[in-house]
C-alpha cells in the first residue's frame, strides 16, 4: 500500500465518491489543458468523466438591437432620483425587442466506465491524485490480491492513458464508453438528444465512440485496449477482458469535426503507439512537473504519517485548518490550474475541465471576479505564460465588445459583458445587475498590464495592453459626464452586485438583486482611475500615443475621491445618495487596495485604515467560497496574516468537498456563507486560495519587495523558492524560532526596487554580485536595490 509518510503533493482519500446522483463532484481530476478526465465511482464500476475545452452547446447568438438611446432616458430617471426605475430601462428594451444571445454551456463528451467484478469484500481501499505528475491511483485489495486503476492525460501524446494491475492475480473486466449520464432534470432534453445521436462501434481491440452536438458537428472518442495475456471479446458497445495480467486503455478524442473521418484517423494514431504506460507517464511528467514546479512552497509540516484528505477536514472543522492542509490546497490549486491550461487553448473555467452536466450552473467566463480571481496567483507563482489564453479570448471577441459599446450606450471604445463563452461576446444576462455593469474591461486590463510589467515584453505591452487599454479609454471619453463641479459622474454605475443599504427591503423574502442601479460606485471609479494610470505609464514606456497622454493626464483631474462614510469605512459608492450594505459578499469597492495597488499604509494611511474597517464590517453569513478567498487577499495586504488565514480556515470548514473542489457556498447551511438550496463547485476559490497565501508571504510591485508582509503566527517556520517579483525571482525561508530569515533575489533582467524585510527577525547583513545595495534612511529592514541582468543578492539575518 502507500508508504506510511507524508507525500505533500498528493491528495490521498480513504472515501469513494458517493455524492448522491453527482458522484462527479467528488472525483479525482486529471488533464492536459486541453482534455480532462475525472475518475469516480467504486471499485466494481469505474467512471472516467472526459470533457474537452472546445466542446459547448446550447448557445445562441443574437442580433443586438441598437438601445442606446435608453442612456438619457435612464440618466434623467437617475437625477430625478428614480434609480429602480432608470435601472431597468436598458433591460427592457432589450427584452421588448425579443433580443436572445444565450451563452453555451459546457458538454460531457463521453464516460469511460470500467466494470470489474468483486470476488471478496475490499480492504485498505485508497484513491490517489499525485499532483506533480497529473496521475489519478485507485487501490485496494481482495483478499491477498493488491489491485490498482491509474490514469493520466498526456501532454505529449495528447491522450488519456488507463492502466489495471494486479500484483498476482489475473484481471476480469468489461470497458465500455457512453455518453455522460445526467442526474439534472433541467438538462433532460440535452442529454436526450445526445443520447439520440450516439454510435459505438466495437472492432477487435477498439471502440469509436461518437455523437452530434446541436451545431451538427461530430464529438467522440476512440479507444485502444491492450493486454498481457487474457481474452478480449465484443460486447454491446464494449469490450471484455478475461484473465489478462496487466490492462492498458489508450484514447483520443475528437471535436467539432465527422465521425467517421476522426475514427479512422485516431484509430491509425493510436495503433502507432508502441509504449507502455510508465513509458507514456513519464514522457508526460517532465512537461507537467515543470509548470507545477515553476515554484515551491513549504509552512514546516514534517508528518510522517499518511494523513488523508478526510482526516485534514475533520481536524479543519474542530476549528483550526492544519497547515498540511493549507499546503495541499495551494499545490491544488496550482495543479487544478495548470491541468486545465495550455498556451494556445481557452481560459480556465469554474468547473476547470471537469464538467459533469448539460447546462451546468455558472460554467460561463465571468469577469466582475470570477476569471480575475483564477488568474491573480499566475504572475507571482512563475506561471505567466498560461495567462495568454485570456488575452487571447477577450481580444478574439473585440468586435462584439466594440458593438456593445454603440448599440448599449451609444460610446465607442470597448464594453465588456460580465458573463461571455467562446465566440459570444454580447450581452446575455439580460438583468440590470449586469447590463448596468461596464467596468470588466477595466478590471480585464490590469491583469493585461500586469503581464507586462512581469514579462517586461515591450511587444506586447504596445501591440495588445495599450491597444486594449486605450480602446476602454474612448469608452469612458463618451460614457462620463461632468457634473457642475468639475467631476466625473460615471452613471448607470454598478458594484457587482451589492444593492445599497437605504435601497434594500426590510420586508418580504430575499431578493438576489433589489436595485443595484447607481451613481459613482468606488469600483467603477478606481477601475477607470487605474486604467487612465497604466495607460500612461504603459504610452511612456512604450514611446507611443504622446499626443493623447495630455488628454489622459487631464482626465484623471476629474475623477472625484473616495468617500469614508460614518462608521469610517470606505463607502461603497461615492455618491451621497447611497448608503453602504455590509450584508453582501462582493468587495468591489476595495479595489483600490486590492487587486489594485494604488492605496498603502505608508502613503494613505487615512484612507487605507477606512479600507481596513470597511473589509472587517462585511458580515460572515453573506459570503461565498471565492469571495473568503478574496477577502484573504485583501487581509493580507492589510498585513493582518491571521485575518487572512482565519479566510481560508472559514472556507475549509464550510464551502470544500473532500475531493478538494471548492463550492460556491455551504449546502449544509452552518452560517458561515450565503444559503442557497444547491451548492455549485466553483474553482475560483481553488486559485483564489493559492493567490491568498501567496500574498501573505510577499508582496510585489514594479517598485517594491515586501518579504512575509502578512505572516499568521502559526506559520512560525517556511521556505519559498523561486516566488517572482517583476524582475526577478525571490526565494528565502525563515525560522521564528530560532530567529532565521536568509534570502536570495535574483535579478533576471535590470532590477531597481526598494526591498521590505521582516522587522522580527531584527538585524540583517547582505552581499551580492552585480548589485548596489543601501539601506533607506538608516532603516534595518529597508533596502535601496540595483541589480544588474544575471546578478544575485544574498541577505540573512546576523
Amino acid at each position: 500500500m502507500i508508504a506510511k509518510k507524508i507525500d505533500r503533493h498528493r491528495l490521498i482519500l480513504k472515501y469513494p465518491a458517493s455524492w448522491y446522483g453527482n458522484m462527479w463532484r467528488e472525483a479525482l481530476p486529471s488533464g492536459n489543458g486541453c482534455i480532462g478526465a475525472a475518475v469516480y465511482g467504486g471499485i466494481s464500476e469505474e467512471t472516467i468523466l472526459i470533457n474537452h475545452e472546445d466542446l459547448w452547446h446550447l448557445g445562441n447568438k443574437d442580433a443586438l438591437p441598437d438601445v442606446s438611446y435608453t442612456l438619457p432616458k435612464a440618466r434623467k430617471l437617475m437625477d430625478d432620483g428614480q434609480y429602480k426605475d432608470a435601472g431597468w430601462l436598458l433591460t427592457n428594451a432589450l427584452k421588448e425587442k425579443g433580443y436572445n444571445t444565450r451563452l453555451a454551456a459546457i458538454l460531457p463528451l463521453a464516460d469511460l466506465r470500467v466494470i470489474m467484478p468483486c470476488k471478496n469484500a475490499f480492504k485498505q481501499y485508497r484513491r490517489v491524485l499525485d499532483m506533480e505528475t497529473g496521475e489519478v491511483n485507485v487501490m485496494w485489495k481482495e483478499g491477498e490480491n493488491q489491485y490498482k486503476r491509474s490514469l493520466f492525460v498526456s501532454r505529449t501524446d495528447d491522450l488519456i492513458a488507463y492502466e489495471i494491475s494486479c500484483d498476482e492475480g489475473l484481471i476480469d473486466c468489461e470497458i465500455f464508453l457512453t455518453n455522460h449520464k445526467s442526474d439534472n432534470a433541467s438538462s433532460s432534453q440535452s442529454y436526450k438528444d445526445i443520447e439520440e445521436n450516439v454510435q459505438v462501434e466495437v472492432k477487435g481491440n477498439y471502440i469509436c465512440y461518437a455523437s452530434k452536438n446541436d451545431d451538427n458537428t461530430d464529438f467522440g472518442a476512440v479507444l485502444r485496449v491492450i493486454t498481457i495475456g487474457g481474452v478480449c471479446t465484443a460486447l454491446d458497445g464494449g469490450i471484455r477482458i478475461k484473465e489478462s495480467e496487466k490492462v492498458l486503455v489508450m484514447l483520443k478524442v475528437f471535436v467539432k469535426s465527422e465521425r467517421n473521418t476522426e475514427c479512422n484517423k485516431l484509430k491509425k494514431e493510436l495503433s502507432n503507439i508502441n509504449k507502455n504506460y510508465d513509458e507514456l507517464l513519464k514522457e508526460h511528467v517532465i512537461i507537467h512537473s515543470k509548470l507545477f514546479n515553476s515554484v515551491s512552497l513549504e509552512l514546516g509540516t514534517n508528518v510522517d504519517q499518511e494523513i488523508s484528505n478526510e482526516e485534514l477536514l475533520l481536524e479543519a472543522y474542530e476549528g483550526e485548518t492544519p497547515t498540511t492542509l493549507t499546503e495541499k490546497m495551494w499545490d491544488y490549486g496550482r495543479y487544478l490550474f495548470i491541468s486545465a491550461s495550455h498556451e494556445g487553448g481557452n481560459p480556465v473555467g469554474m468547473y476547470g475541465l471537469w464538467g459533469g452536466d448539460y447546462n451546468l450552473m455558472w460554467c460561463h467566463n465571468m469577469a466582475n471576479e470570477n476569471i480575475q480571481m483564477i488568474y491573480w496567483h499566475t504572475m507571482v507563482g512563475g506561471l505567466s505564460e498560461l495567462s495568454l489564453p485570456v488575452f487571447n479570448y477577450y481580444d478574439s471577441l473585440i468586435d462584439d465588445f466594440r458593438e456593445n459599446a454603440k448599440k448599449l450606450f451609444g460610446c465607442r471604445g470597448i464594453c465588456i459583458p460580465a458573463g461571455s463563452t467562446p465566440g459570444i461576446g454580447l450581452p446575455n444576462q439580460i438583468v440590470p445587475v449586469i447590463m448596468n455593469w461596464t467596468s470588466a474591461a477595466g478590471w480585464l486590463a490590469r491583469q493585461y498590464y500586469e503581464y507586462y510589467q512581469y514579462t517586461q515584453d515591450v511587444d506586447f505591452l504596445r501591440n495588445r495592453v495599450l491597444p486594449f487599454m486605450r480602446e476602454i479609454v474612448l469608452f469612458y471619453e463618451d460614457f462620463v459626464v461632468m457634473d457642475t463641479d468639475g467631476f466625473y459622474k460615471y452613471y448607470p454605475s454598478v458594484s457587482p452586485e451589492n444593492t445599497p443599504g437605504n435601497y434594500y427591503p426590510t420586508e418580504g423574502g430575499p431578493i438576489a438583486h433589489p436595485m443595484p442601479t447607481t451613481i459613482n460606485s468606488t469600483m467603477d471609479i478606481a477601475i477607470m482611475k487605474d486604467v487612465l494610470t497604466n495607460l500612461i505609464k504603459g504610452s511612456k514606456i512604450a514611446k507611443v500615443c504622446g499626443d493623447e497622454t495630455h488628454k489622459w493626464i487631464e482626465m484623471l483631474t476629474h475623477i472625484p475621491d473616495y468617500k469614508i462614510n460614518e462608521d469610517g469605512a470606505i463607502s461603497e459608492w461615492i455618491h451621497p445618495d447611497f448608503k453602504d450594505n455590509y450584508n453582501h459578499r462582493h468587495l468591489s469597492h476595495i479595489y483600490p487596495l486590492f487587486p489594485g495597488t494604488e492605496i498603502n499604509k505608508q502613503e494613505d494611511p487615512e484612507l487605507f485604515k477606512a479600507f481596513d474597517i470597511a473589509v472587517k464590517k462585511r458580515l460572515i453569513g453573506a459570503q461565498t467560497g471565492w469571495s473568503f478567498t478574496h477577502m484573504a487577499s485583501v487581509y493580507a495586504r492589510l498585513g493582518r496574516g491571521d485575518n487572512a488565514l482565519e479566510c481560508l480556515e472559514i472556507l475549509s470548514r464550510s464551502c470544500l468537498l473532500n475531493n478538494f473542489y471548492t463550492l460556491h457556498n455551504d449546502w449544509r447551511n452552518m452560517g458561515t456563507s450565503l444559503s442557497m438550496n444547491r451548492a455549485p463547485v466553483q474553482m475560483d476559490a481553488n486559485m483564489g486560495w493559492v493567490n491568498a497565501v501567496q500574498e501573505m508571504l510577499l508582496y510585489s510591485s514594479q517598485t517594491l519587495v515586501s518579504f512575509l508582509p502578512a505572516r499568521p503566527k502559526k506559520w512560525n517556520k517556511g521556505k519559498i523558492t523561486d516566488f517572482r517579483f517583476c524582475t526577478g525571482k525571490v526565494s528565502f525561508n525563515w525560522d521564528v524560532d530560532s530567529g532565521l530569515f536568509t534570502a536570495k533575489v535574483k535579478a533576471d533582467r535590470d532590477t531597481d526596487i526598494l526591498i521590505n524585510l521582516p522587522e522580527e527577525f531584527g538585524r540583517y547583513e547582505w552581499y551580492g554580485d552585480k548589485a548596489e545595495i543601501s539601506r533607506v534612511n538608516n532603516f534595518e529592514n529597508k533596502l535601496k536595490v540595483i541589480i544588474k541582468a544575471g546578478g544575485n543578492l544574498f541577505i540573512k539575518t546576523i
